[in-house]
């Protein structure tokens, strides 16, 4: 049996303050569960680039007999995406051995940290409507079931497969107008998913749209104010968070690294003498980008 020491405690605490970091991340996502997420456990520095590669375009050609075949030069499609981004938040803790004897006591101080950063990447992602050039709806007018209809059909005439599952991010006033639309809130007129807009308050799925709500869909405009909510498939954004490094033996500092499907985030530990309490450093390197702008719809409100 190995015995308790010092650095043995140092590294239980990280290990389990990294432990409950990563599920409170993804568990106040929207847009980070459904983009395209590129992670591969690396390191990684600060303005390093990604390169996702685009299908090609391919035509078909008719042919005859005593014909030869007509040879393509396809050109693959590349996305890049900067990882330009290093957030972290930080919060000390005076007496870092509580948090073995009372688990509940580091909830307290991780969640709101981690929850920081979520907020962030949610809020860059929803930033990058501008990178669909195909818009339906009118600015300061409630959605209505045309815009939203419009919006599938766009997605179609854009020749995006139809086994792909479509998404549609809203604001909350567009996603309280989309529960009263009396055909898709009242059960005689849609069934149970009806029943469910009224009782449970939750959209569902609608004209082939996974329907979401999120806090931090982009807002323009002063006199006249446009809500960019996004309908898109998983193609069309991609998010890529990459490792960052260890600390440097010897510093005083000790990391580990939390990871949960494509998501990673570093949980760093080191004293302040100044305030004779343990620091808890919780960041991420990530980026994100438009990879394909015909999967995408901009849905003004």
């Amino acid at each position: 049996m190995a015995a308790i020491t010092s650095t043995n405690v140092a590294s239980a605490i990280v290990k389990l303050v990294a432990a409950d970091a990563l599920p409170v991340l993804v568990g106040n996502l929207v847009m980070g569960n459904l983009v395209n997420r590129d992670y591969e456990p690396v390191l990684a520095n600060a303005g390093d680039t990604v390169n996702i590669p685009i299908p090609p375009t391919m035509l078909a050609n008719n042919i005859l007999e005593g014909y030869s075949v007509q040879t393509q030069n396809p050109s693959l499609g590349n996305a890049q995406i900067v990882l330009n981004t290093h957030v972290e938040a930080t919060f000390q803790i005076p007496d870092v051995t509580k948090v073995l004897a009372v688990p509940d006591l580091l909830k307290i101080y991780m969640q709101p940290s981690v929850a920081a950063i979520a907020q962030r990447i949610e809020t860059d992602l929803l930033s990058l409507y501008a990178g669909f050039s195909t818009t339906v709806g009118t600015a300061a007018t409630p959605i209505t079931e045309g815009v939203i209809d419009a919006a599938e059909t766009a997605l179609f005439l854009q020749k995006v497969p139809p086994q792909e599952q479509k998404f549609i991010v809203v604001d909350a006033a567009t996603y309280s107008t989309w529960r009263q639309i009396p055909r898709f809130s009242e059960f005689q007129n849609s069934g149970e998913a009806g029943l469910r807009a009224i009782i449970e308050g939750t959209v569902g799925k609608i004209k082939d749209f996974f329907v979401f709500r999120s806090q931090f869909v982009q807002k323009t405009g002063t006199t006249t104010v446009t809500t960019h909510n996004m309908a898109f498939t998983k193609d069309a954004l991609g998010l890529v968070i990459r490792r960052l490094p260890q600390p440097l033996p010897g510093t005083g500092a000790i990391a580990e690294y939390a990871e949960l499907g494509n998501f990673g985030m570093r949980v760093v530990m080191s004293y302040q003498p100044n305030t004779l309490a343990q620091q808890f450093t919780v960041d991420v390197l990530y980026g994100c980008g438009v990879l394909r702008n015909t999967s995408g719809v901009q849905v003004n409100t």
